[in-house]
């Protein structure tokens, strides 16, 4: 026997012994890449047939096919071995069940009542407008007609952010409320101007079930010729029977703040909180715009009159849904979520 004979006759069995004690699917085609491969054992030695004497080349030759059928056949029947394995020993899938339904998910209970709240002023003809969250002290206080010693911009109170001031407008810090949307609007543009200003707003405050460092609130603003105290109840009204019931009722109270004049903190009495023995809660502040904030943002001395107001987000949707703890909106629980 050739040393070549001998060299297939090894191949054959290293190989057959290879591919009958491999584990799984991938390493059974490395085998087969190893031994049947272009680059593969078999190859090798069958290049080795062009250097042969004449009447060795159909000896060898014969053998060559019959080590290349060994393995062939070898492979084959242990992939078949493994494809079995797998399917006997895998999950068993019934295709005759019905498939699994997706649960979908749906709007947090904030943005339900933040695009409620947008539509219903939408339809009233007011646009949306926006500002930054990092704002300075001009537009967030000193446009606003708060004095410099109002206890809002002491630290107690005010988150300052450590940046050095503008030049002209003072300390930079995160809104205490959405009210400067107003002073940029009216920077911006000239009346009639009808906006609302959806937005997150932080205080330093402790949170409780009913405090949060932030939280969101709706800016209303209306500025125009001849606007009246009439003008704000009526939309006001009309706003809060839209969002939770028409037989809410609305009052309003006597007030300060400093960029309004006169002023009102306003009242609910709805059907919800009747029936609790609870008749009204106090939900929001608004006004006539302060001559001024009109001054601030040079418009013409009683030119305009316009009113503003200010609403909670949160306390709407607690009003809304019946919540009583502000803290459940941001702590993700799905048991809570799941409600609304």
């Amino acid at each position: 026997m050739t040393e070549l004979e001998q060299q297939f006759h090894a191949l054959r069995a290293e190989g057959v012994a290879a591919i009958a004690g491999c584990a799984d699917l991938p390493a059974l085609d490395q085998l087969k890449g190893q031994y049947l491969g272009r680059q593969g054992s078999l190859t090798g030695l069958l290049e080795k047939l062009g250097t042969l004497p004449k009447d060795q080349k159909p000896v060898i030759g014969k053998l060559a096919n019959e080590v290349k059928t060994a393995l062939t056949a070898a492979i084959a029947g242990k992939r078949e071995e493994l494809e079995a394995k797998v399917v006997t020993t895998g999950p068993a899938i019934d295709t005759t069940l019905p498939g699994r339904r997706h649960h979908l998910g749906h709007q947090h209970p904030l943005t339900q009542i933040f695009e409620r709240a947008v539509e219903i002023f939408q339809r009233m003809g007011f646009a949306v407008e926006d500002g930054p969250e990092i704002e300075d002290e001009w537009h967030c206080f000193d446009a606003l007609n708060t004095p410099a010693n109002h206890p809002a911009r002491d630290i107690q109170d005010t988150l300052y952010v450590d940046l050095p001031p503008h030049e002209k407008y003072g300390r930079y810090l995160l809104r205490t409320h959405t009210s400067p949307v107003q002073i940029r609007t009216m920077l911006r543009q000239k009346p009639p101007i009808r906006i609302v200003a959806p937005g997150r707003v932080f205080r330093r405050d402790n949170p409780d079930a009913t405090h949060s460092p932030t939280f969101h609130q709706i800016e209303g603003l209306c500025v125009d010729t001849n606007i009246t105290v009439a003008d704000l109840k009526g939309t006001v009204e009309f706003f809060f029977k839209q969002l939770l019931d028409p037989a809410t009722q609305v009052r309003f109270r006597p007030h300060f703040f400093p960029y309004t004049e006169p002023s009102f903190e306003i009242d609910l009495s709805t059907p919800f909180f009747r029936s609790r023995g609870k008749e009204w809660i106090e939900i929001a502040g608004c006004g006539m715009v302060d001559p001024n904030v009109f001054k601030a943002v040079g418009y013409p001395d009683d030119a305009y009159t316009g009113w503003a107001f200010g609403f909670g987000i949160e306390r709407l949707a607690m009003i809304q849904y019946g919540i009583t703890d502000i803290r459940l909106f941001t702590e993700n629980d799905v048991r809570f979520l799941e409600q609304f």
